[in-house]
């Protein structure tokens, strides 16, 4: 199984493959040829005679002493010559070879070279290194993606402070109006001067939560979420959060009705997991229409079982229930429907749909980011879906983990 694997996995370079081995081939028979010529042209002819006169006159000997070192010596020798000679000239040949095939490496090289200094152009390689370019070529479209997010979520975050600072102008300017009314007219009519300070008590609020918001946005990247896990009664965690939200539910007419079984617990971290259900009620309260309702469901997803047993009648297989493995928490509210394109990204940083600027419940982007990471660490997944002017946020989060 594992060759197979291995055999499949580099089929891609066949044609490489294919190449090494002709030119080795060919290296092979080029070798052969060559010393099969050398051998019948010079062997038995020039060099014997060339090598007995070399022995002669460098070690003054006669013809005949000559003869029989060369016939004794190198002629009953010659396989391990003619082995020495084939190796020599089948390294030499392979040697000279390599410097096509070092190309490769070189092309890689120019290659990486390209991708390190940013080039968006189609990398274009030899056919016979197909599969690196088109590895090469999906690491480019990769980092280009990532570097388009990096830009996009910097775009947005300058785009977010540059809006928070806008806004932190309009609520500022009011209080200081309001306050400079009250200390020019100290004779003010006492229902006159509540009315100044409850609506500068309001500005001061917005303007407390811009700052927030800005604090929130340099703490996201530098902050690393620990999470310390415990057992939550998740029941007492919503209808407390529920009764945290009654002012502003209030405010607007909106009622929430919680759908859950009073025993479901939880192991997870019980501030983190607040904090996600806290935006995200905070999210679906702010879309919501005015004079509607809100549901949050729980539900325990339990998994089935298979084991078997032996009866009277046989084996038979069954399933068996057990403990629940996750917890499913959805929030529903009745608003504008969210685009389908948007139910992602919408959980990116610096996200804020498009009339949340021109309101009061525009936030920096971050609280379902911030909810996207706590679910994820938990061991979870967060998502979104909208229809039918109804939008509802789903947690998932493993029971015990």
């Amino acid at each position: 199984m594992g060759f197979r694997k291995n055999r499949k996995k580099n089929s891609g370079y066949s044609k490489l493959v294919f190449r090494i081995f002709m030119q080795t081939f060919v290296i092979v028979i080029l070798t052969f040829l060559i010393i099969f010529t050398l051998y019948r042209r010079f062997w038995f002819r020039r060099v014997g005679d060339w090598i007995v006169q070399f022995l002669q006159e460098a070690f003054r000997l006669d013809y005949m002493d000559a003869a029989n070192i060369y016939q004794y010596g190198l002629r009953e020798n010659a396989w391990l010559i003619i082995f020495v000679a084939v190796t020599v000239c089948f390294l030499l040949l392979f040697r000279f070879s390599l410097t096509w095939f070092i190309g490769y490496f070189n092309e890689i090289d120019e290659r990486l070279d390209k991708l390190i200094q940013g080039e968006n152009k189609e990398i274009v390689m030899s056919p016979e290194m197909a599969p690196m370019e088109k590895k090469l070529n999906t690491l480019r479209e990769t980092l280009e993606k990532r570097e388009l997010e990096a830009r996009l979520a910097e775009e947005r975050k300058n785009n977010l402070v540059m809006y928070l600072a806008h806004d932190i102008r309009t609520p500022l300017t009011s209080v200081i109006g309001y306050l400079s009314l009250l200390e020019e007219a100290p004779d003010m009519p006492a229902e006159q001067k509540a009315k100044y300070v409850h609506i500068t008590l309001e500005k001061a609020n917005r303007l407390e939560q811009l700052i927030n918001e800005f604090f929130e946005i340099t703490r996201y990247n530098i902050q690393q979420i620990v999470v310390e896990k415990e057992k939550i009664d998740l029941y007492y965690m919503l209808r407390q959060m529920m009764e945290e939200f009654y002012p502003v539910l209030e405010e607007k007419g909106d009622t929430v009705e919680l759908h859950s079984d009073e025993n479901v617990t939880l192991y997870g971290d019980p501030v983190k997991l607040a904090r996600v259900f806290n935006n995200i009620l905070k999210n679906a309260i702010a879309y919501s229409y005015p004079n509607s309702q809100i549901h949050i469901f729980v539900e325990e997803i339990f998994e089935t079982q298979s084991f078997r047993e032996e009866t009277a009648e046989g084996v038979s297989d069954l399933e068996k229930e057990k403990e629940p493995d996750k917890i499913r928490i959805s929030f529903q509210n009745q608003g504008r429907n969210i685009p389908k394109e948007k139910l992602v990204t919408i959980f990116d940083k610096f996200y804020r749909m498009d009339e949340a600027r021109n309101s009061d419940t525009g936030g920096a982007g971050l609280g379902l980011a911030i909810a996207r990471e706590i679910v994820t660490i938990h061991g979870g997944r967060i998502f979104a879906e909208s229809e039918k002017e109804q939008v509802i946020f789903r947690v998932e989060l493993p029971r015990n983990s």
